[in-house]
């Protein structure tokens, strides 16, 4: 698990760092738990989402398959058939997630074999921030099983991968 320095809020500036989860709040969990594909929307080039939720994912006992910023959906697709994975998880940060996430998992529940692969997007899916309640509906329709809007923090991801995980939250060995 990657370990950073940490200072708790309590303590002042001059305190002694100690060495912590690398993502605030999170505990490092199981290992074993699943294979996760992560990957940008194909118009986003955006890497510093990918690399925290690849962190993330990893101290919660994720194995990550990282695809990346800017992957063609059909890498995607590949990528699926060829991993299998027990989670897709594509990120966007620069608005246009509802558009190309939607494009994306209609590509991958096109494949017959990939059709039951648990998929969720989150991020800034508009380019004013959050979408309205017709477009998250519209990602939901398409194939995704839950979304994950900018501004509501990592509590409702995490929370969705501990029940994916039957129901283990990750917890300090």
């Amino acid at each position: 698990m990657l370990r950073l320095p940490v200072r708790l809020p309590d303590q002042g500036p001059d305190a002694p760092a100690r060495e912590g989860p690398a993502s605030p709040g999170a505990a490092p969990g199981p290992a074993g738990r699943g294979t996760v594909v992560l990957t940008g929307v194909s118009s986003d080039a955006h890497t510093w989402n990918l690399v925290y939720l690849r962190l993330l994912l990893e101290e919660l006992g994720w194995e990550v398959v990282g695809l990346g910023a800017t992957t063609p959906d059909q890498e995607v697709v590949e990528a699926c058939l060829r991993h299998r994975p027990d989670l897709l998880v594509v990120s966007s940060v620069n608005g246009h997630g509802h558009i190309d996430g939607a494009r994306l998992i209609t590509a991958v529940r096109r494949v017959e074999e990939l059709s039951g692969i648990p998929a969720v997007i989150g991020g800034k899916l508009g380019v004013a921030g959050e979408v309205g309640a017709a477009r998250v509906a519209a990602l939901l329709a398409a194939g995704f099983g839950a979304v994950f809007q900018d501004g509501a923090g990592i509590a409702s991801f995490t929370r969705y991968l501990a029940v994916l995980a039957g129901g283990r939250p990750a917890v300090t060995t």
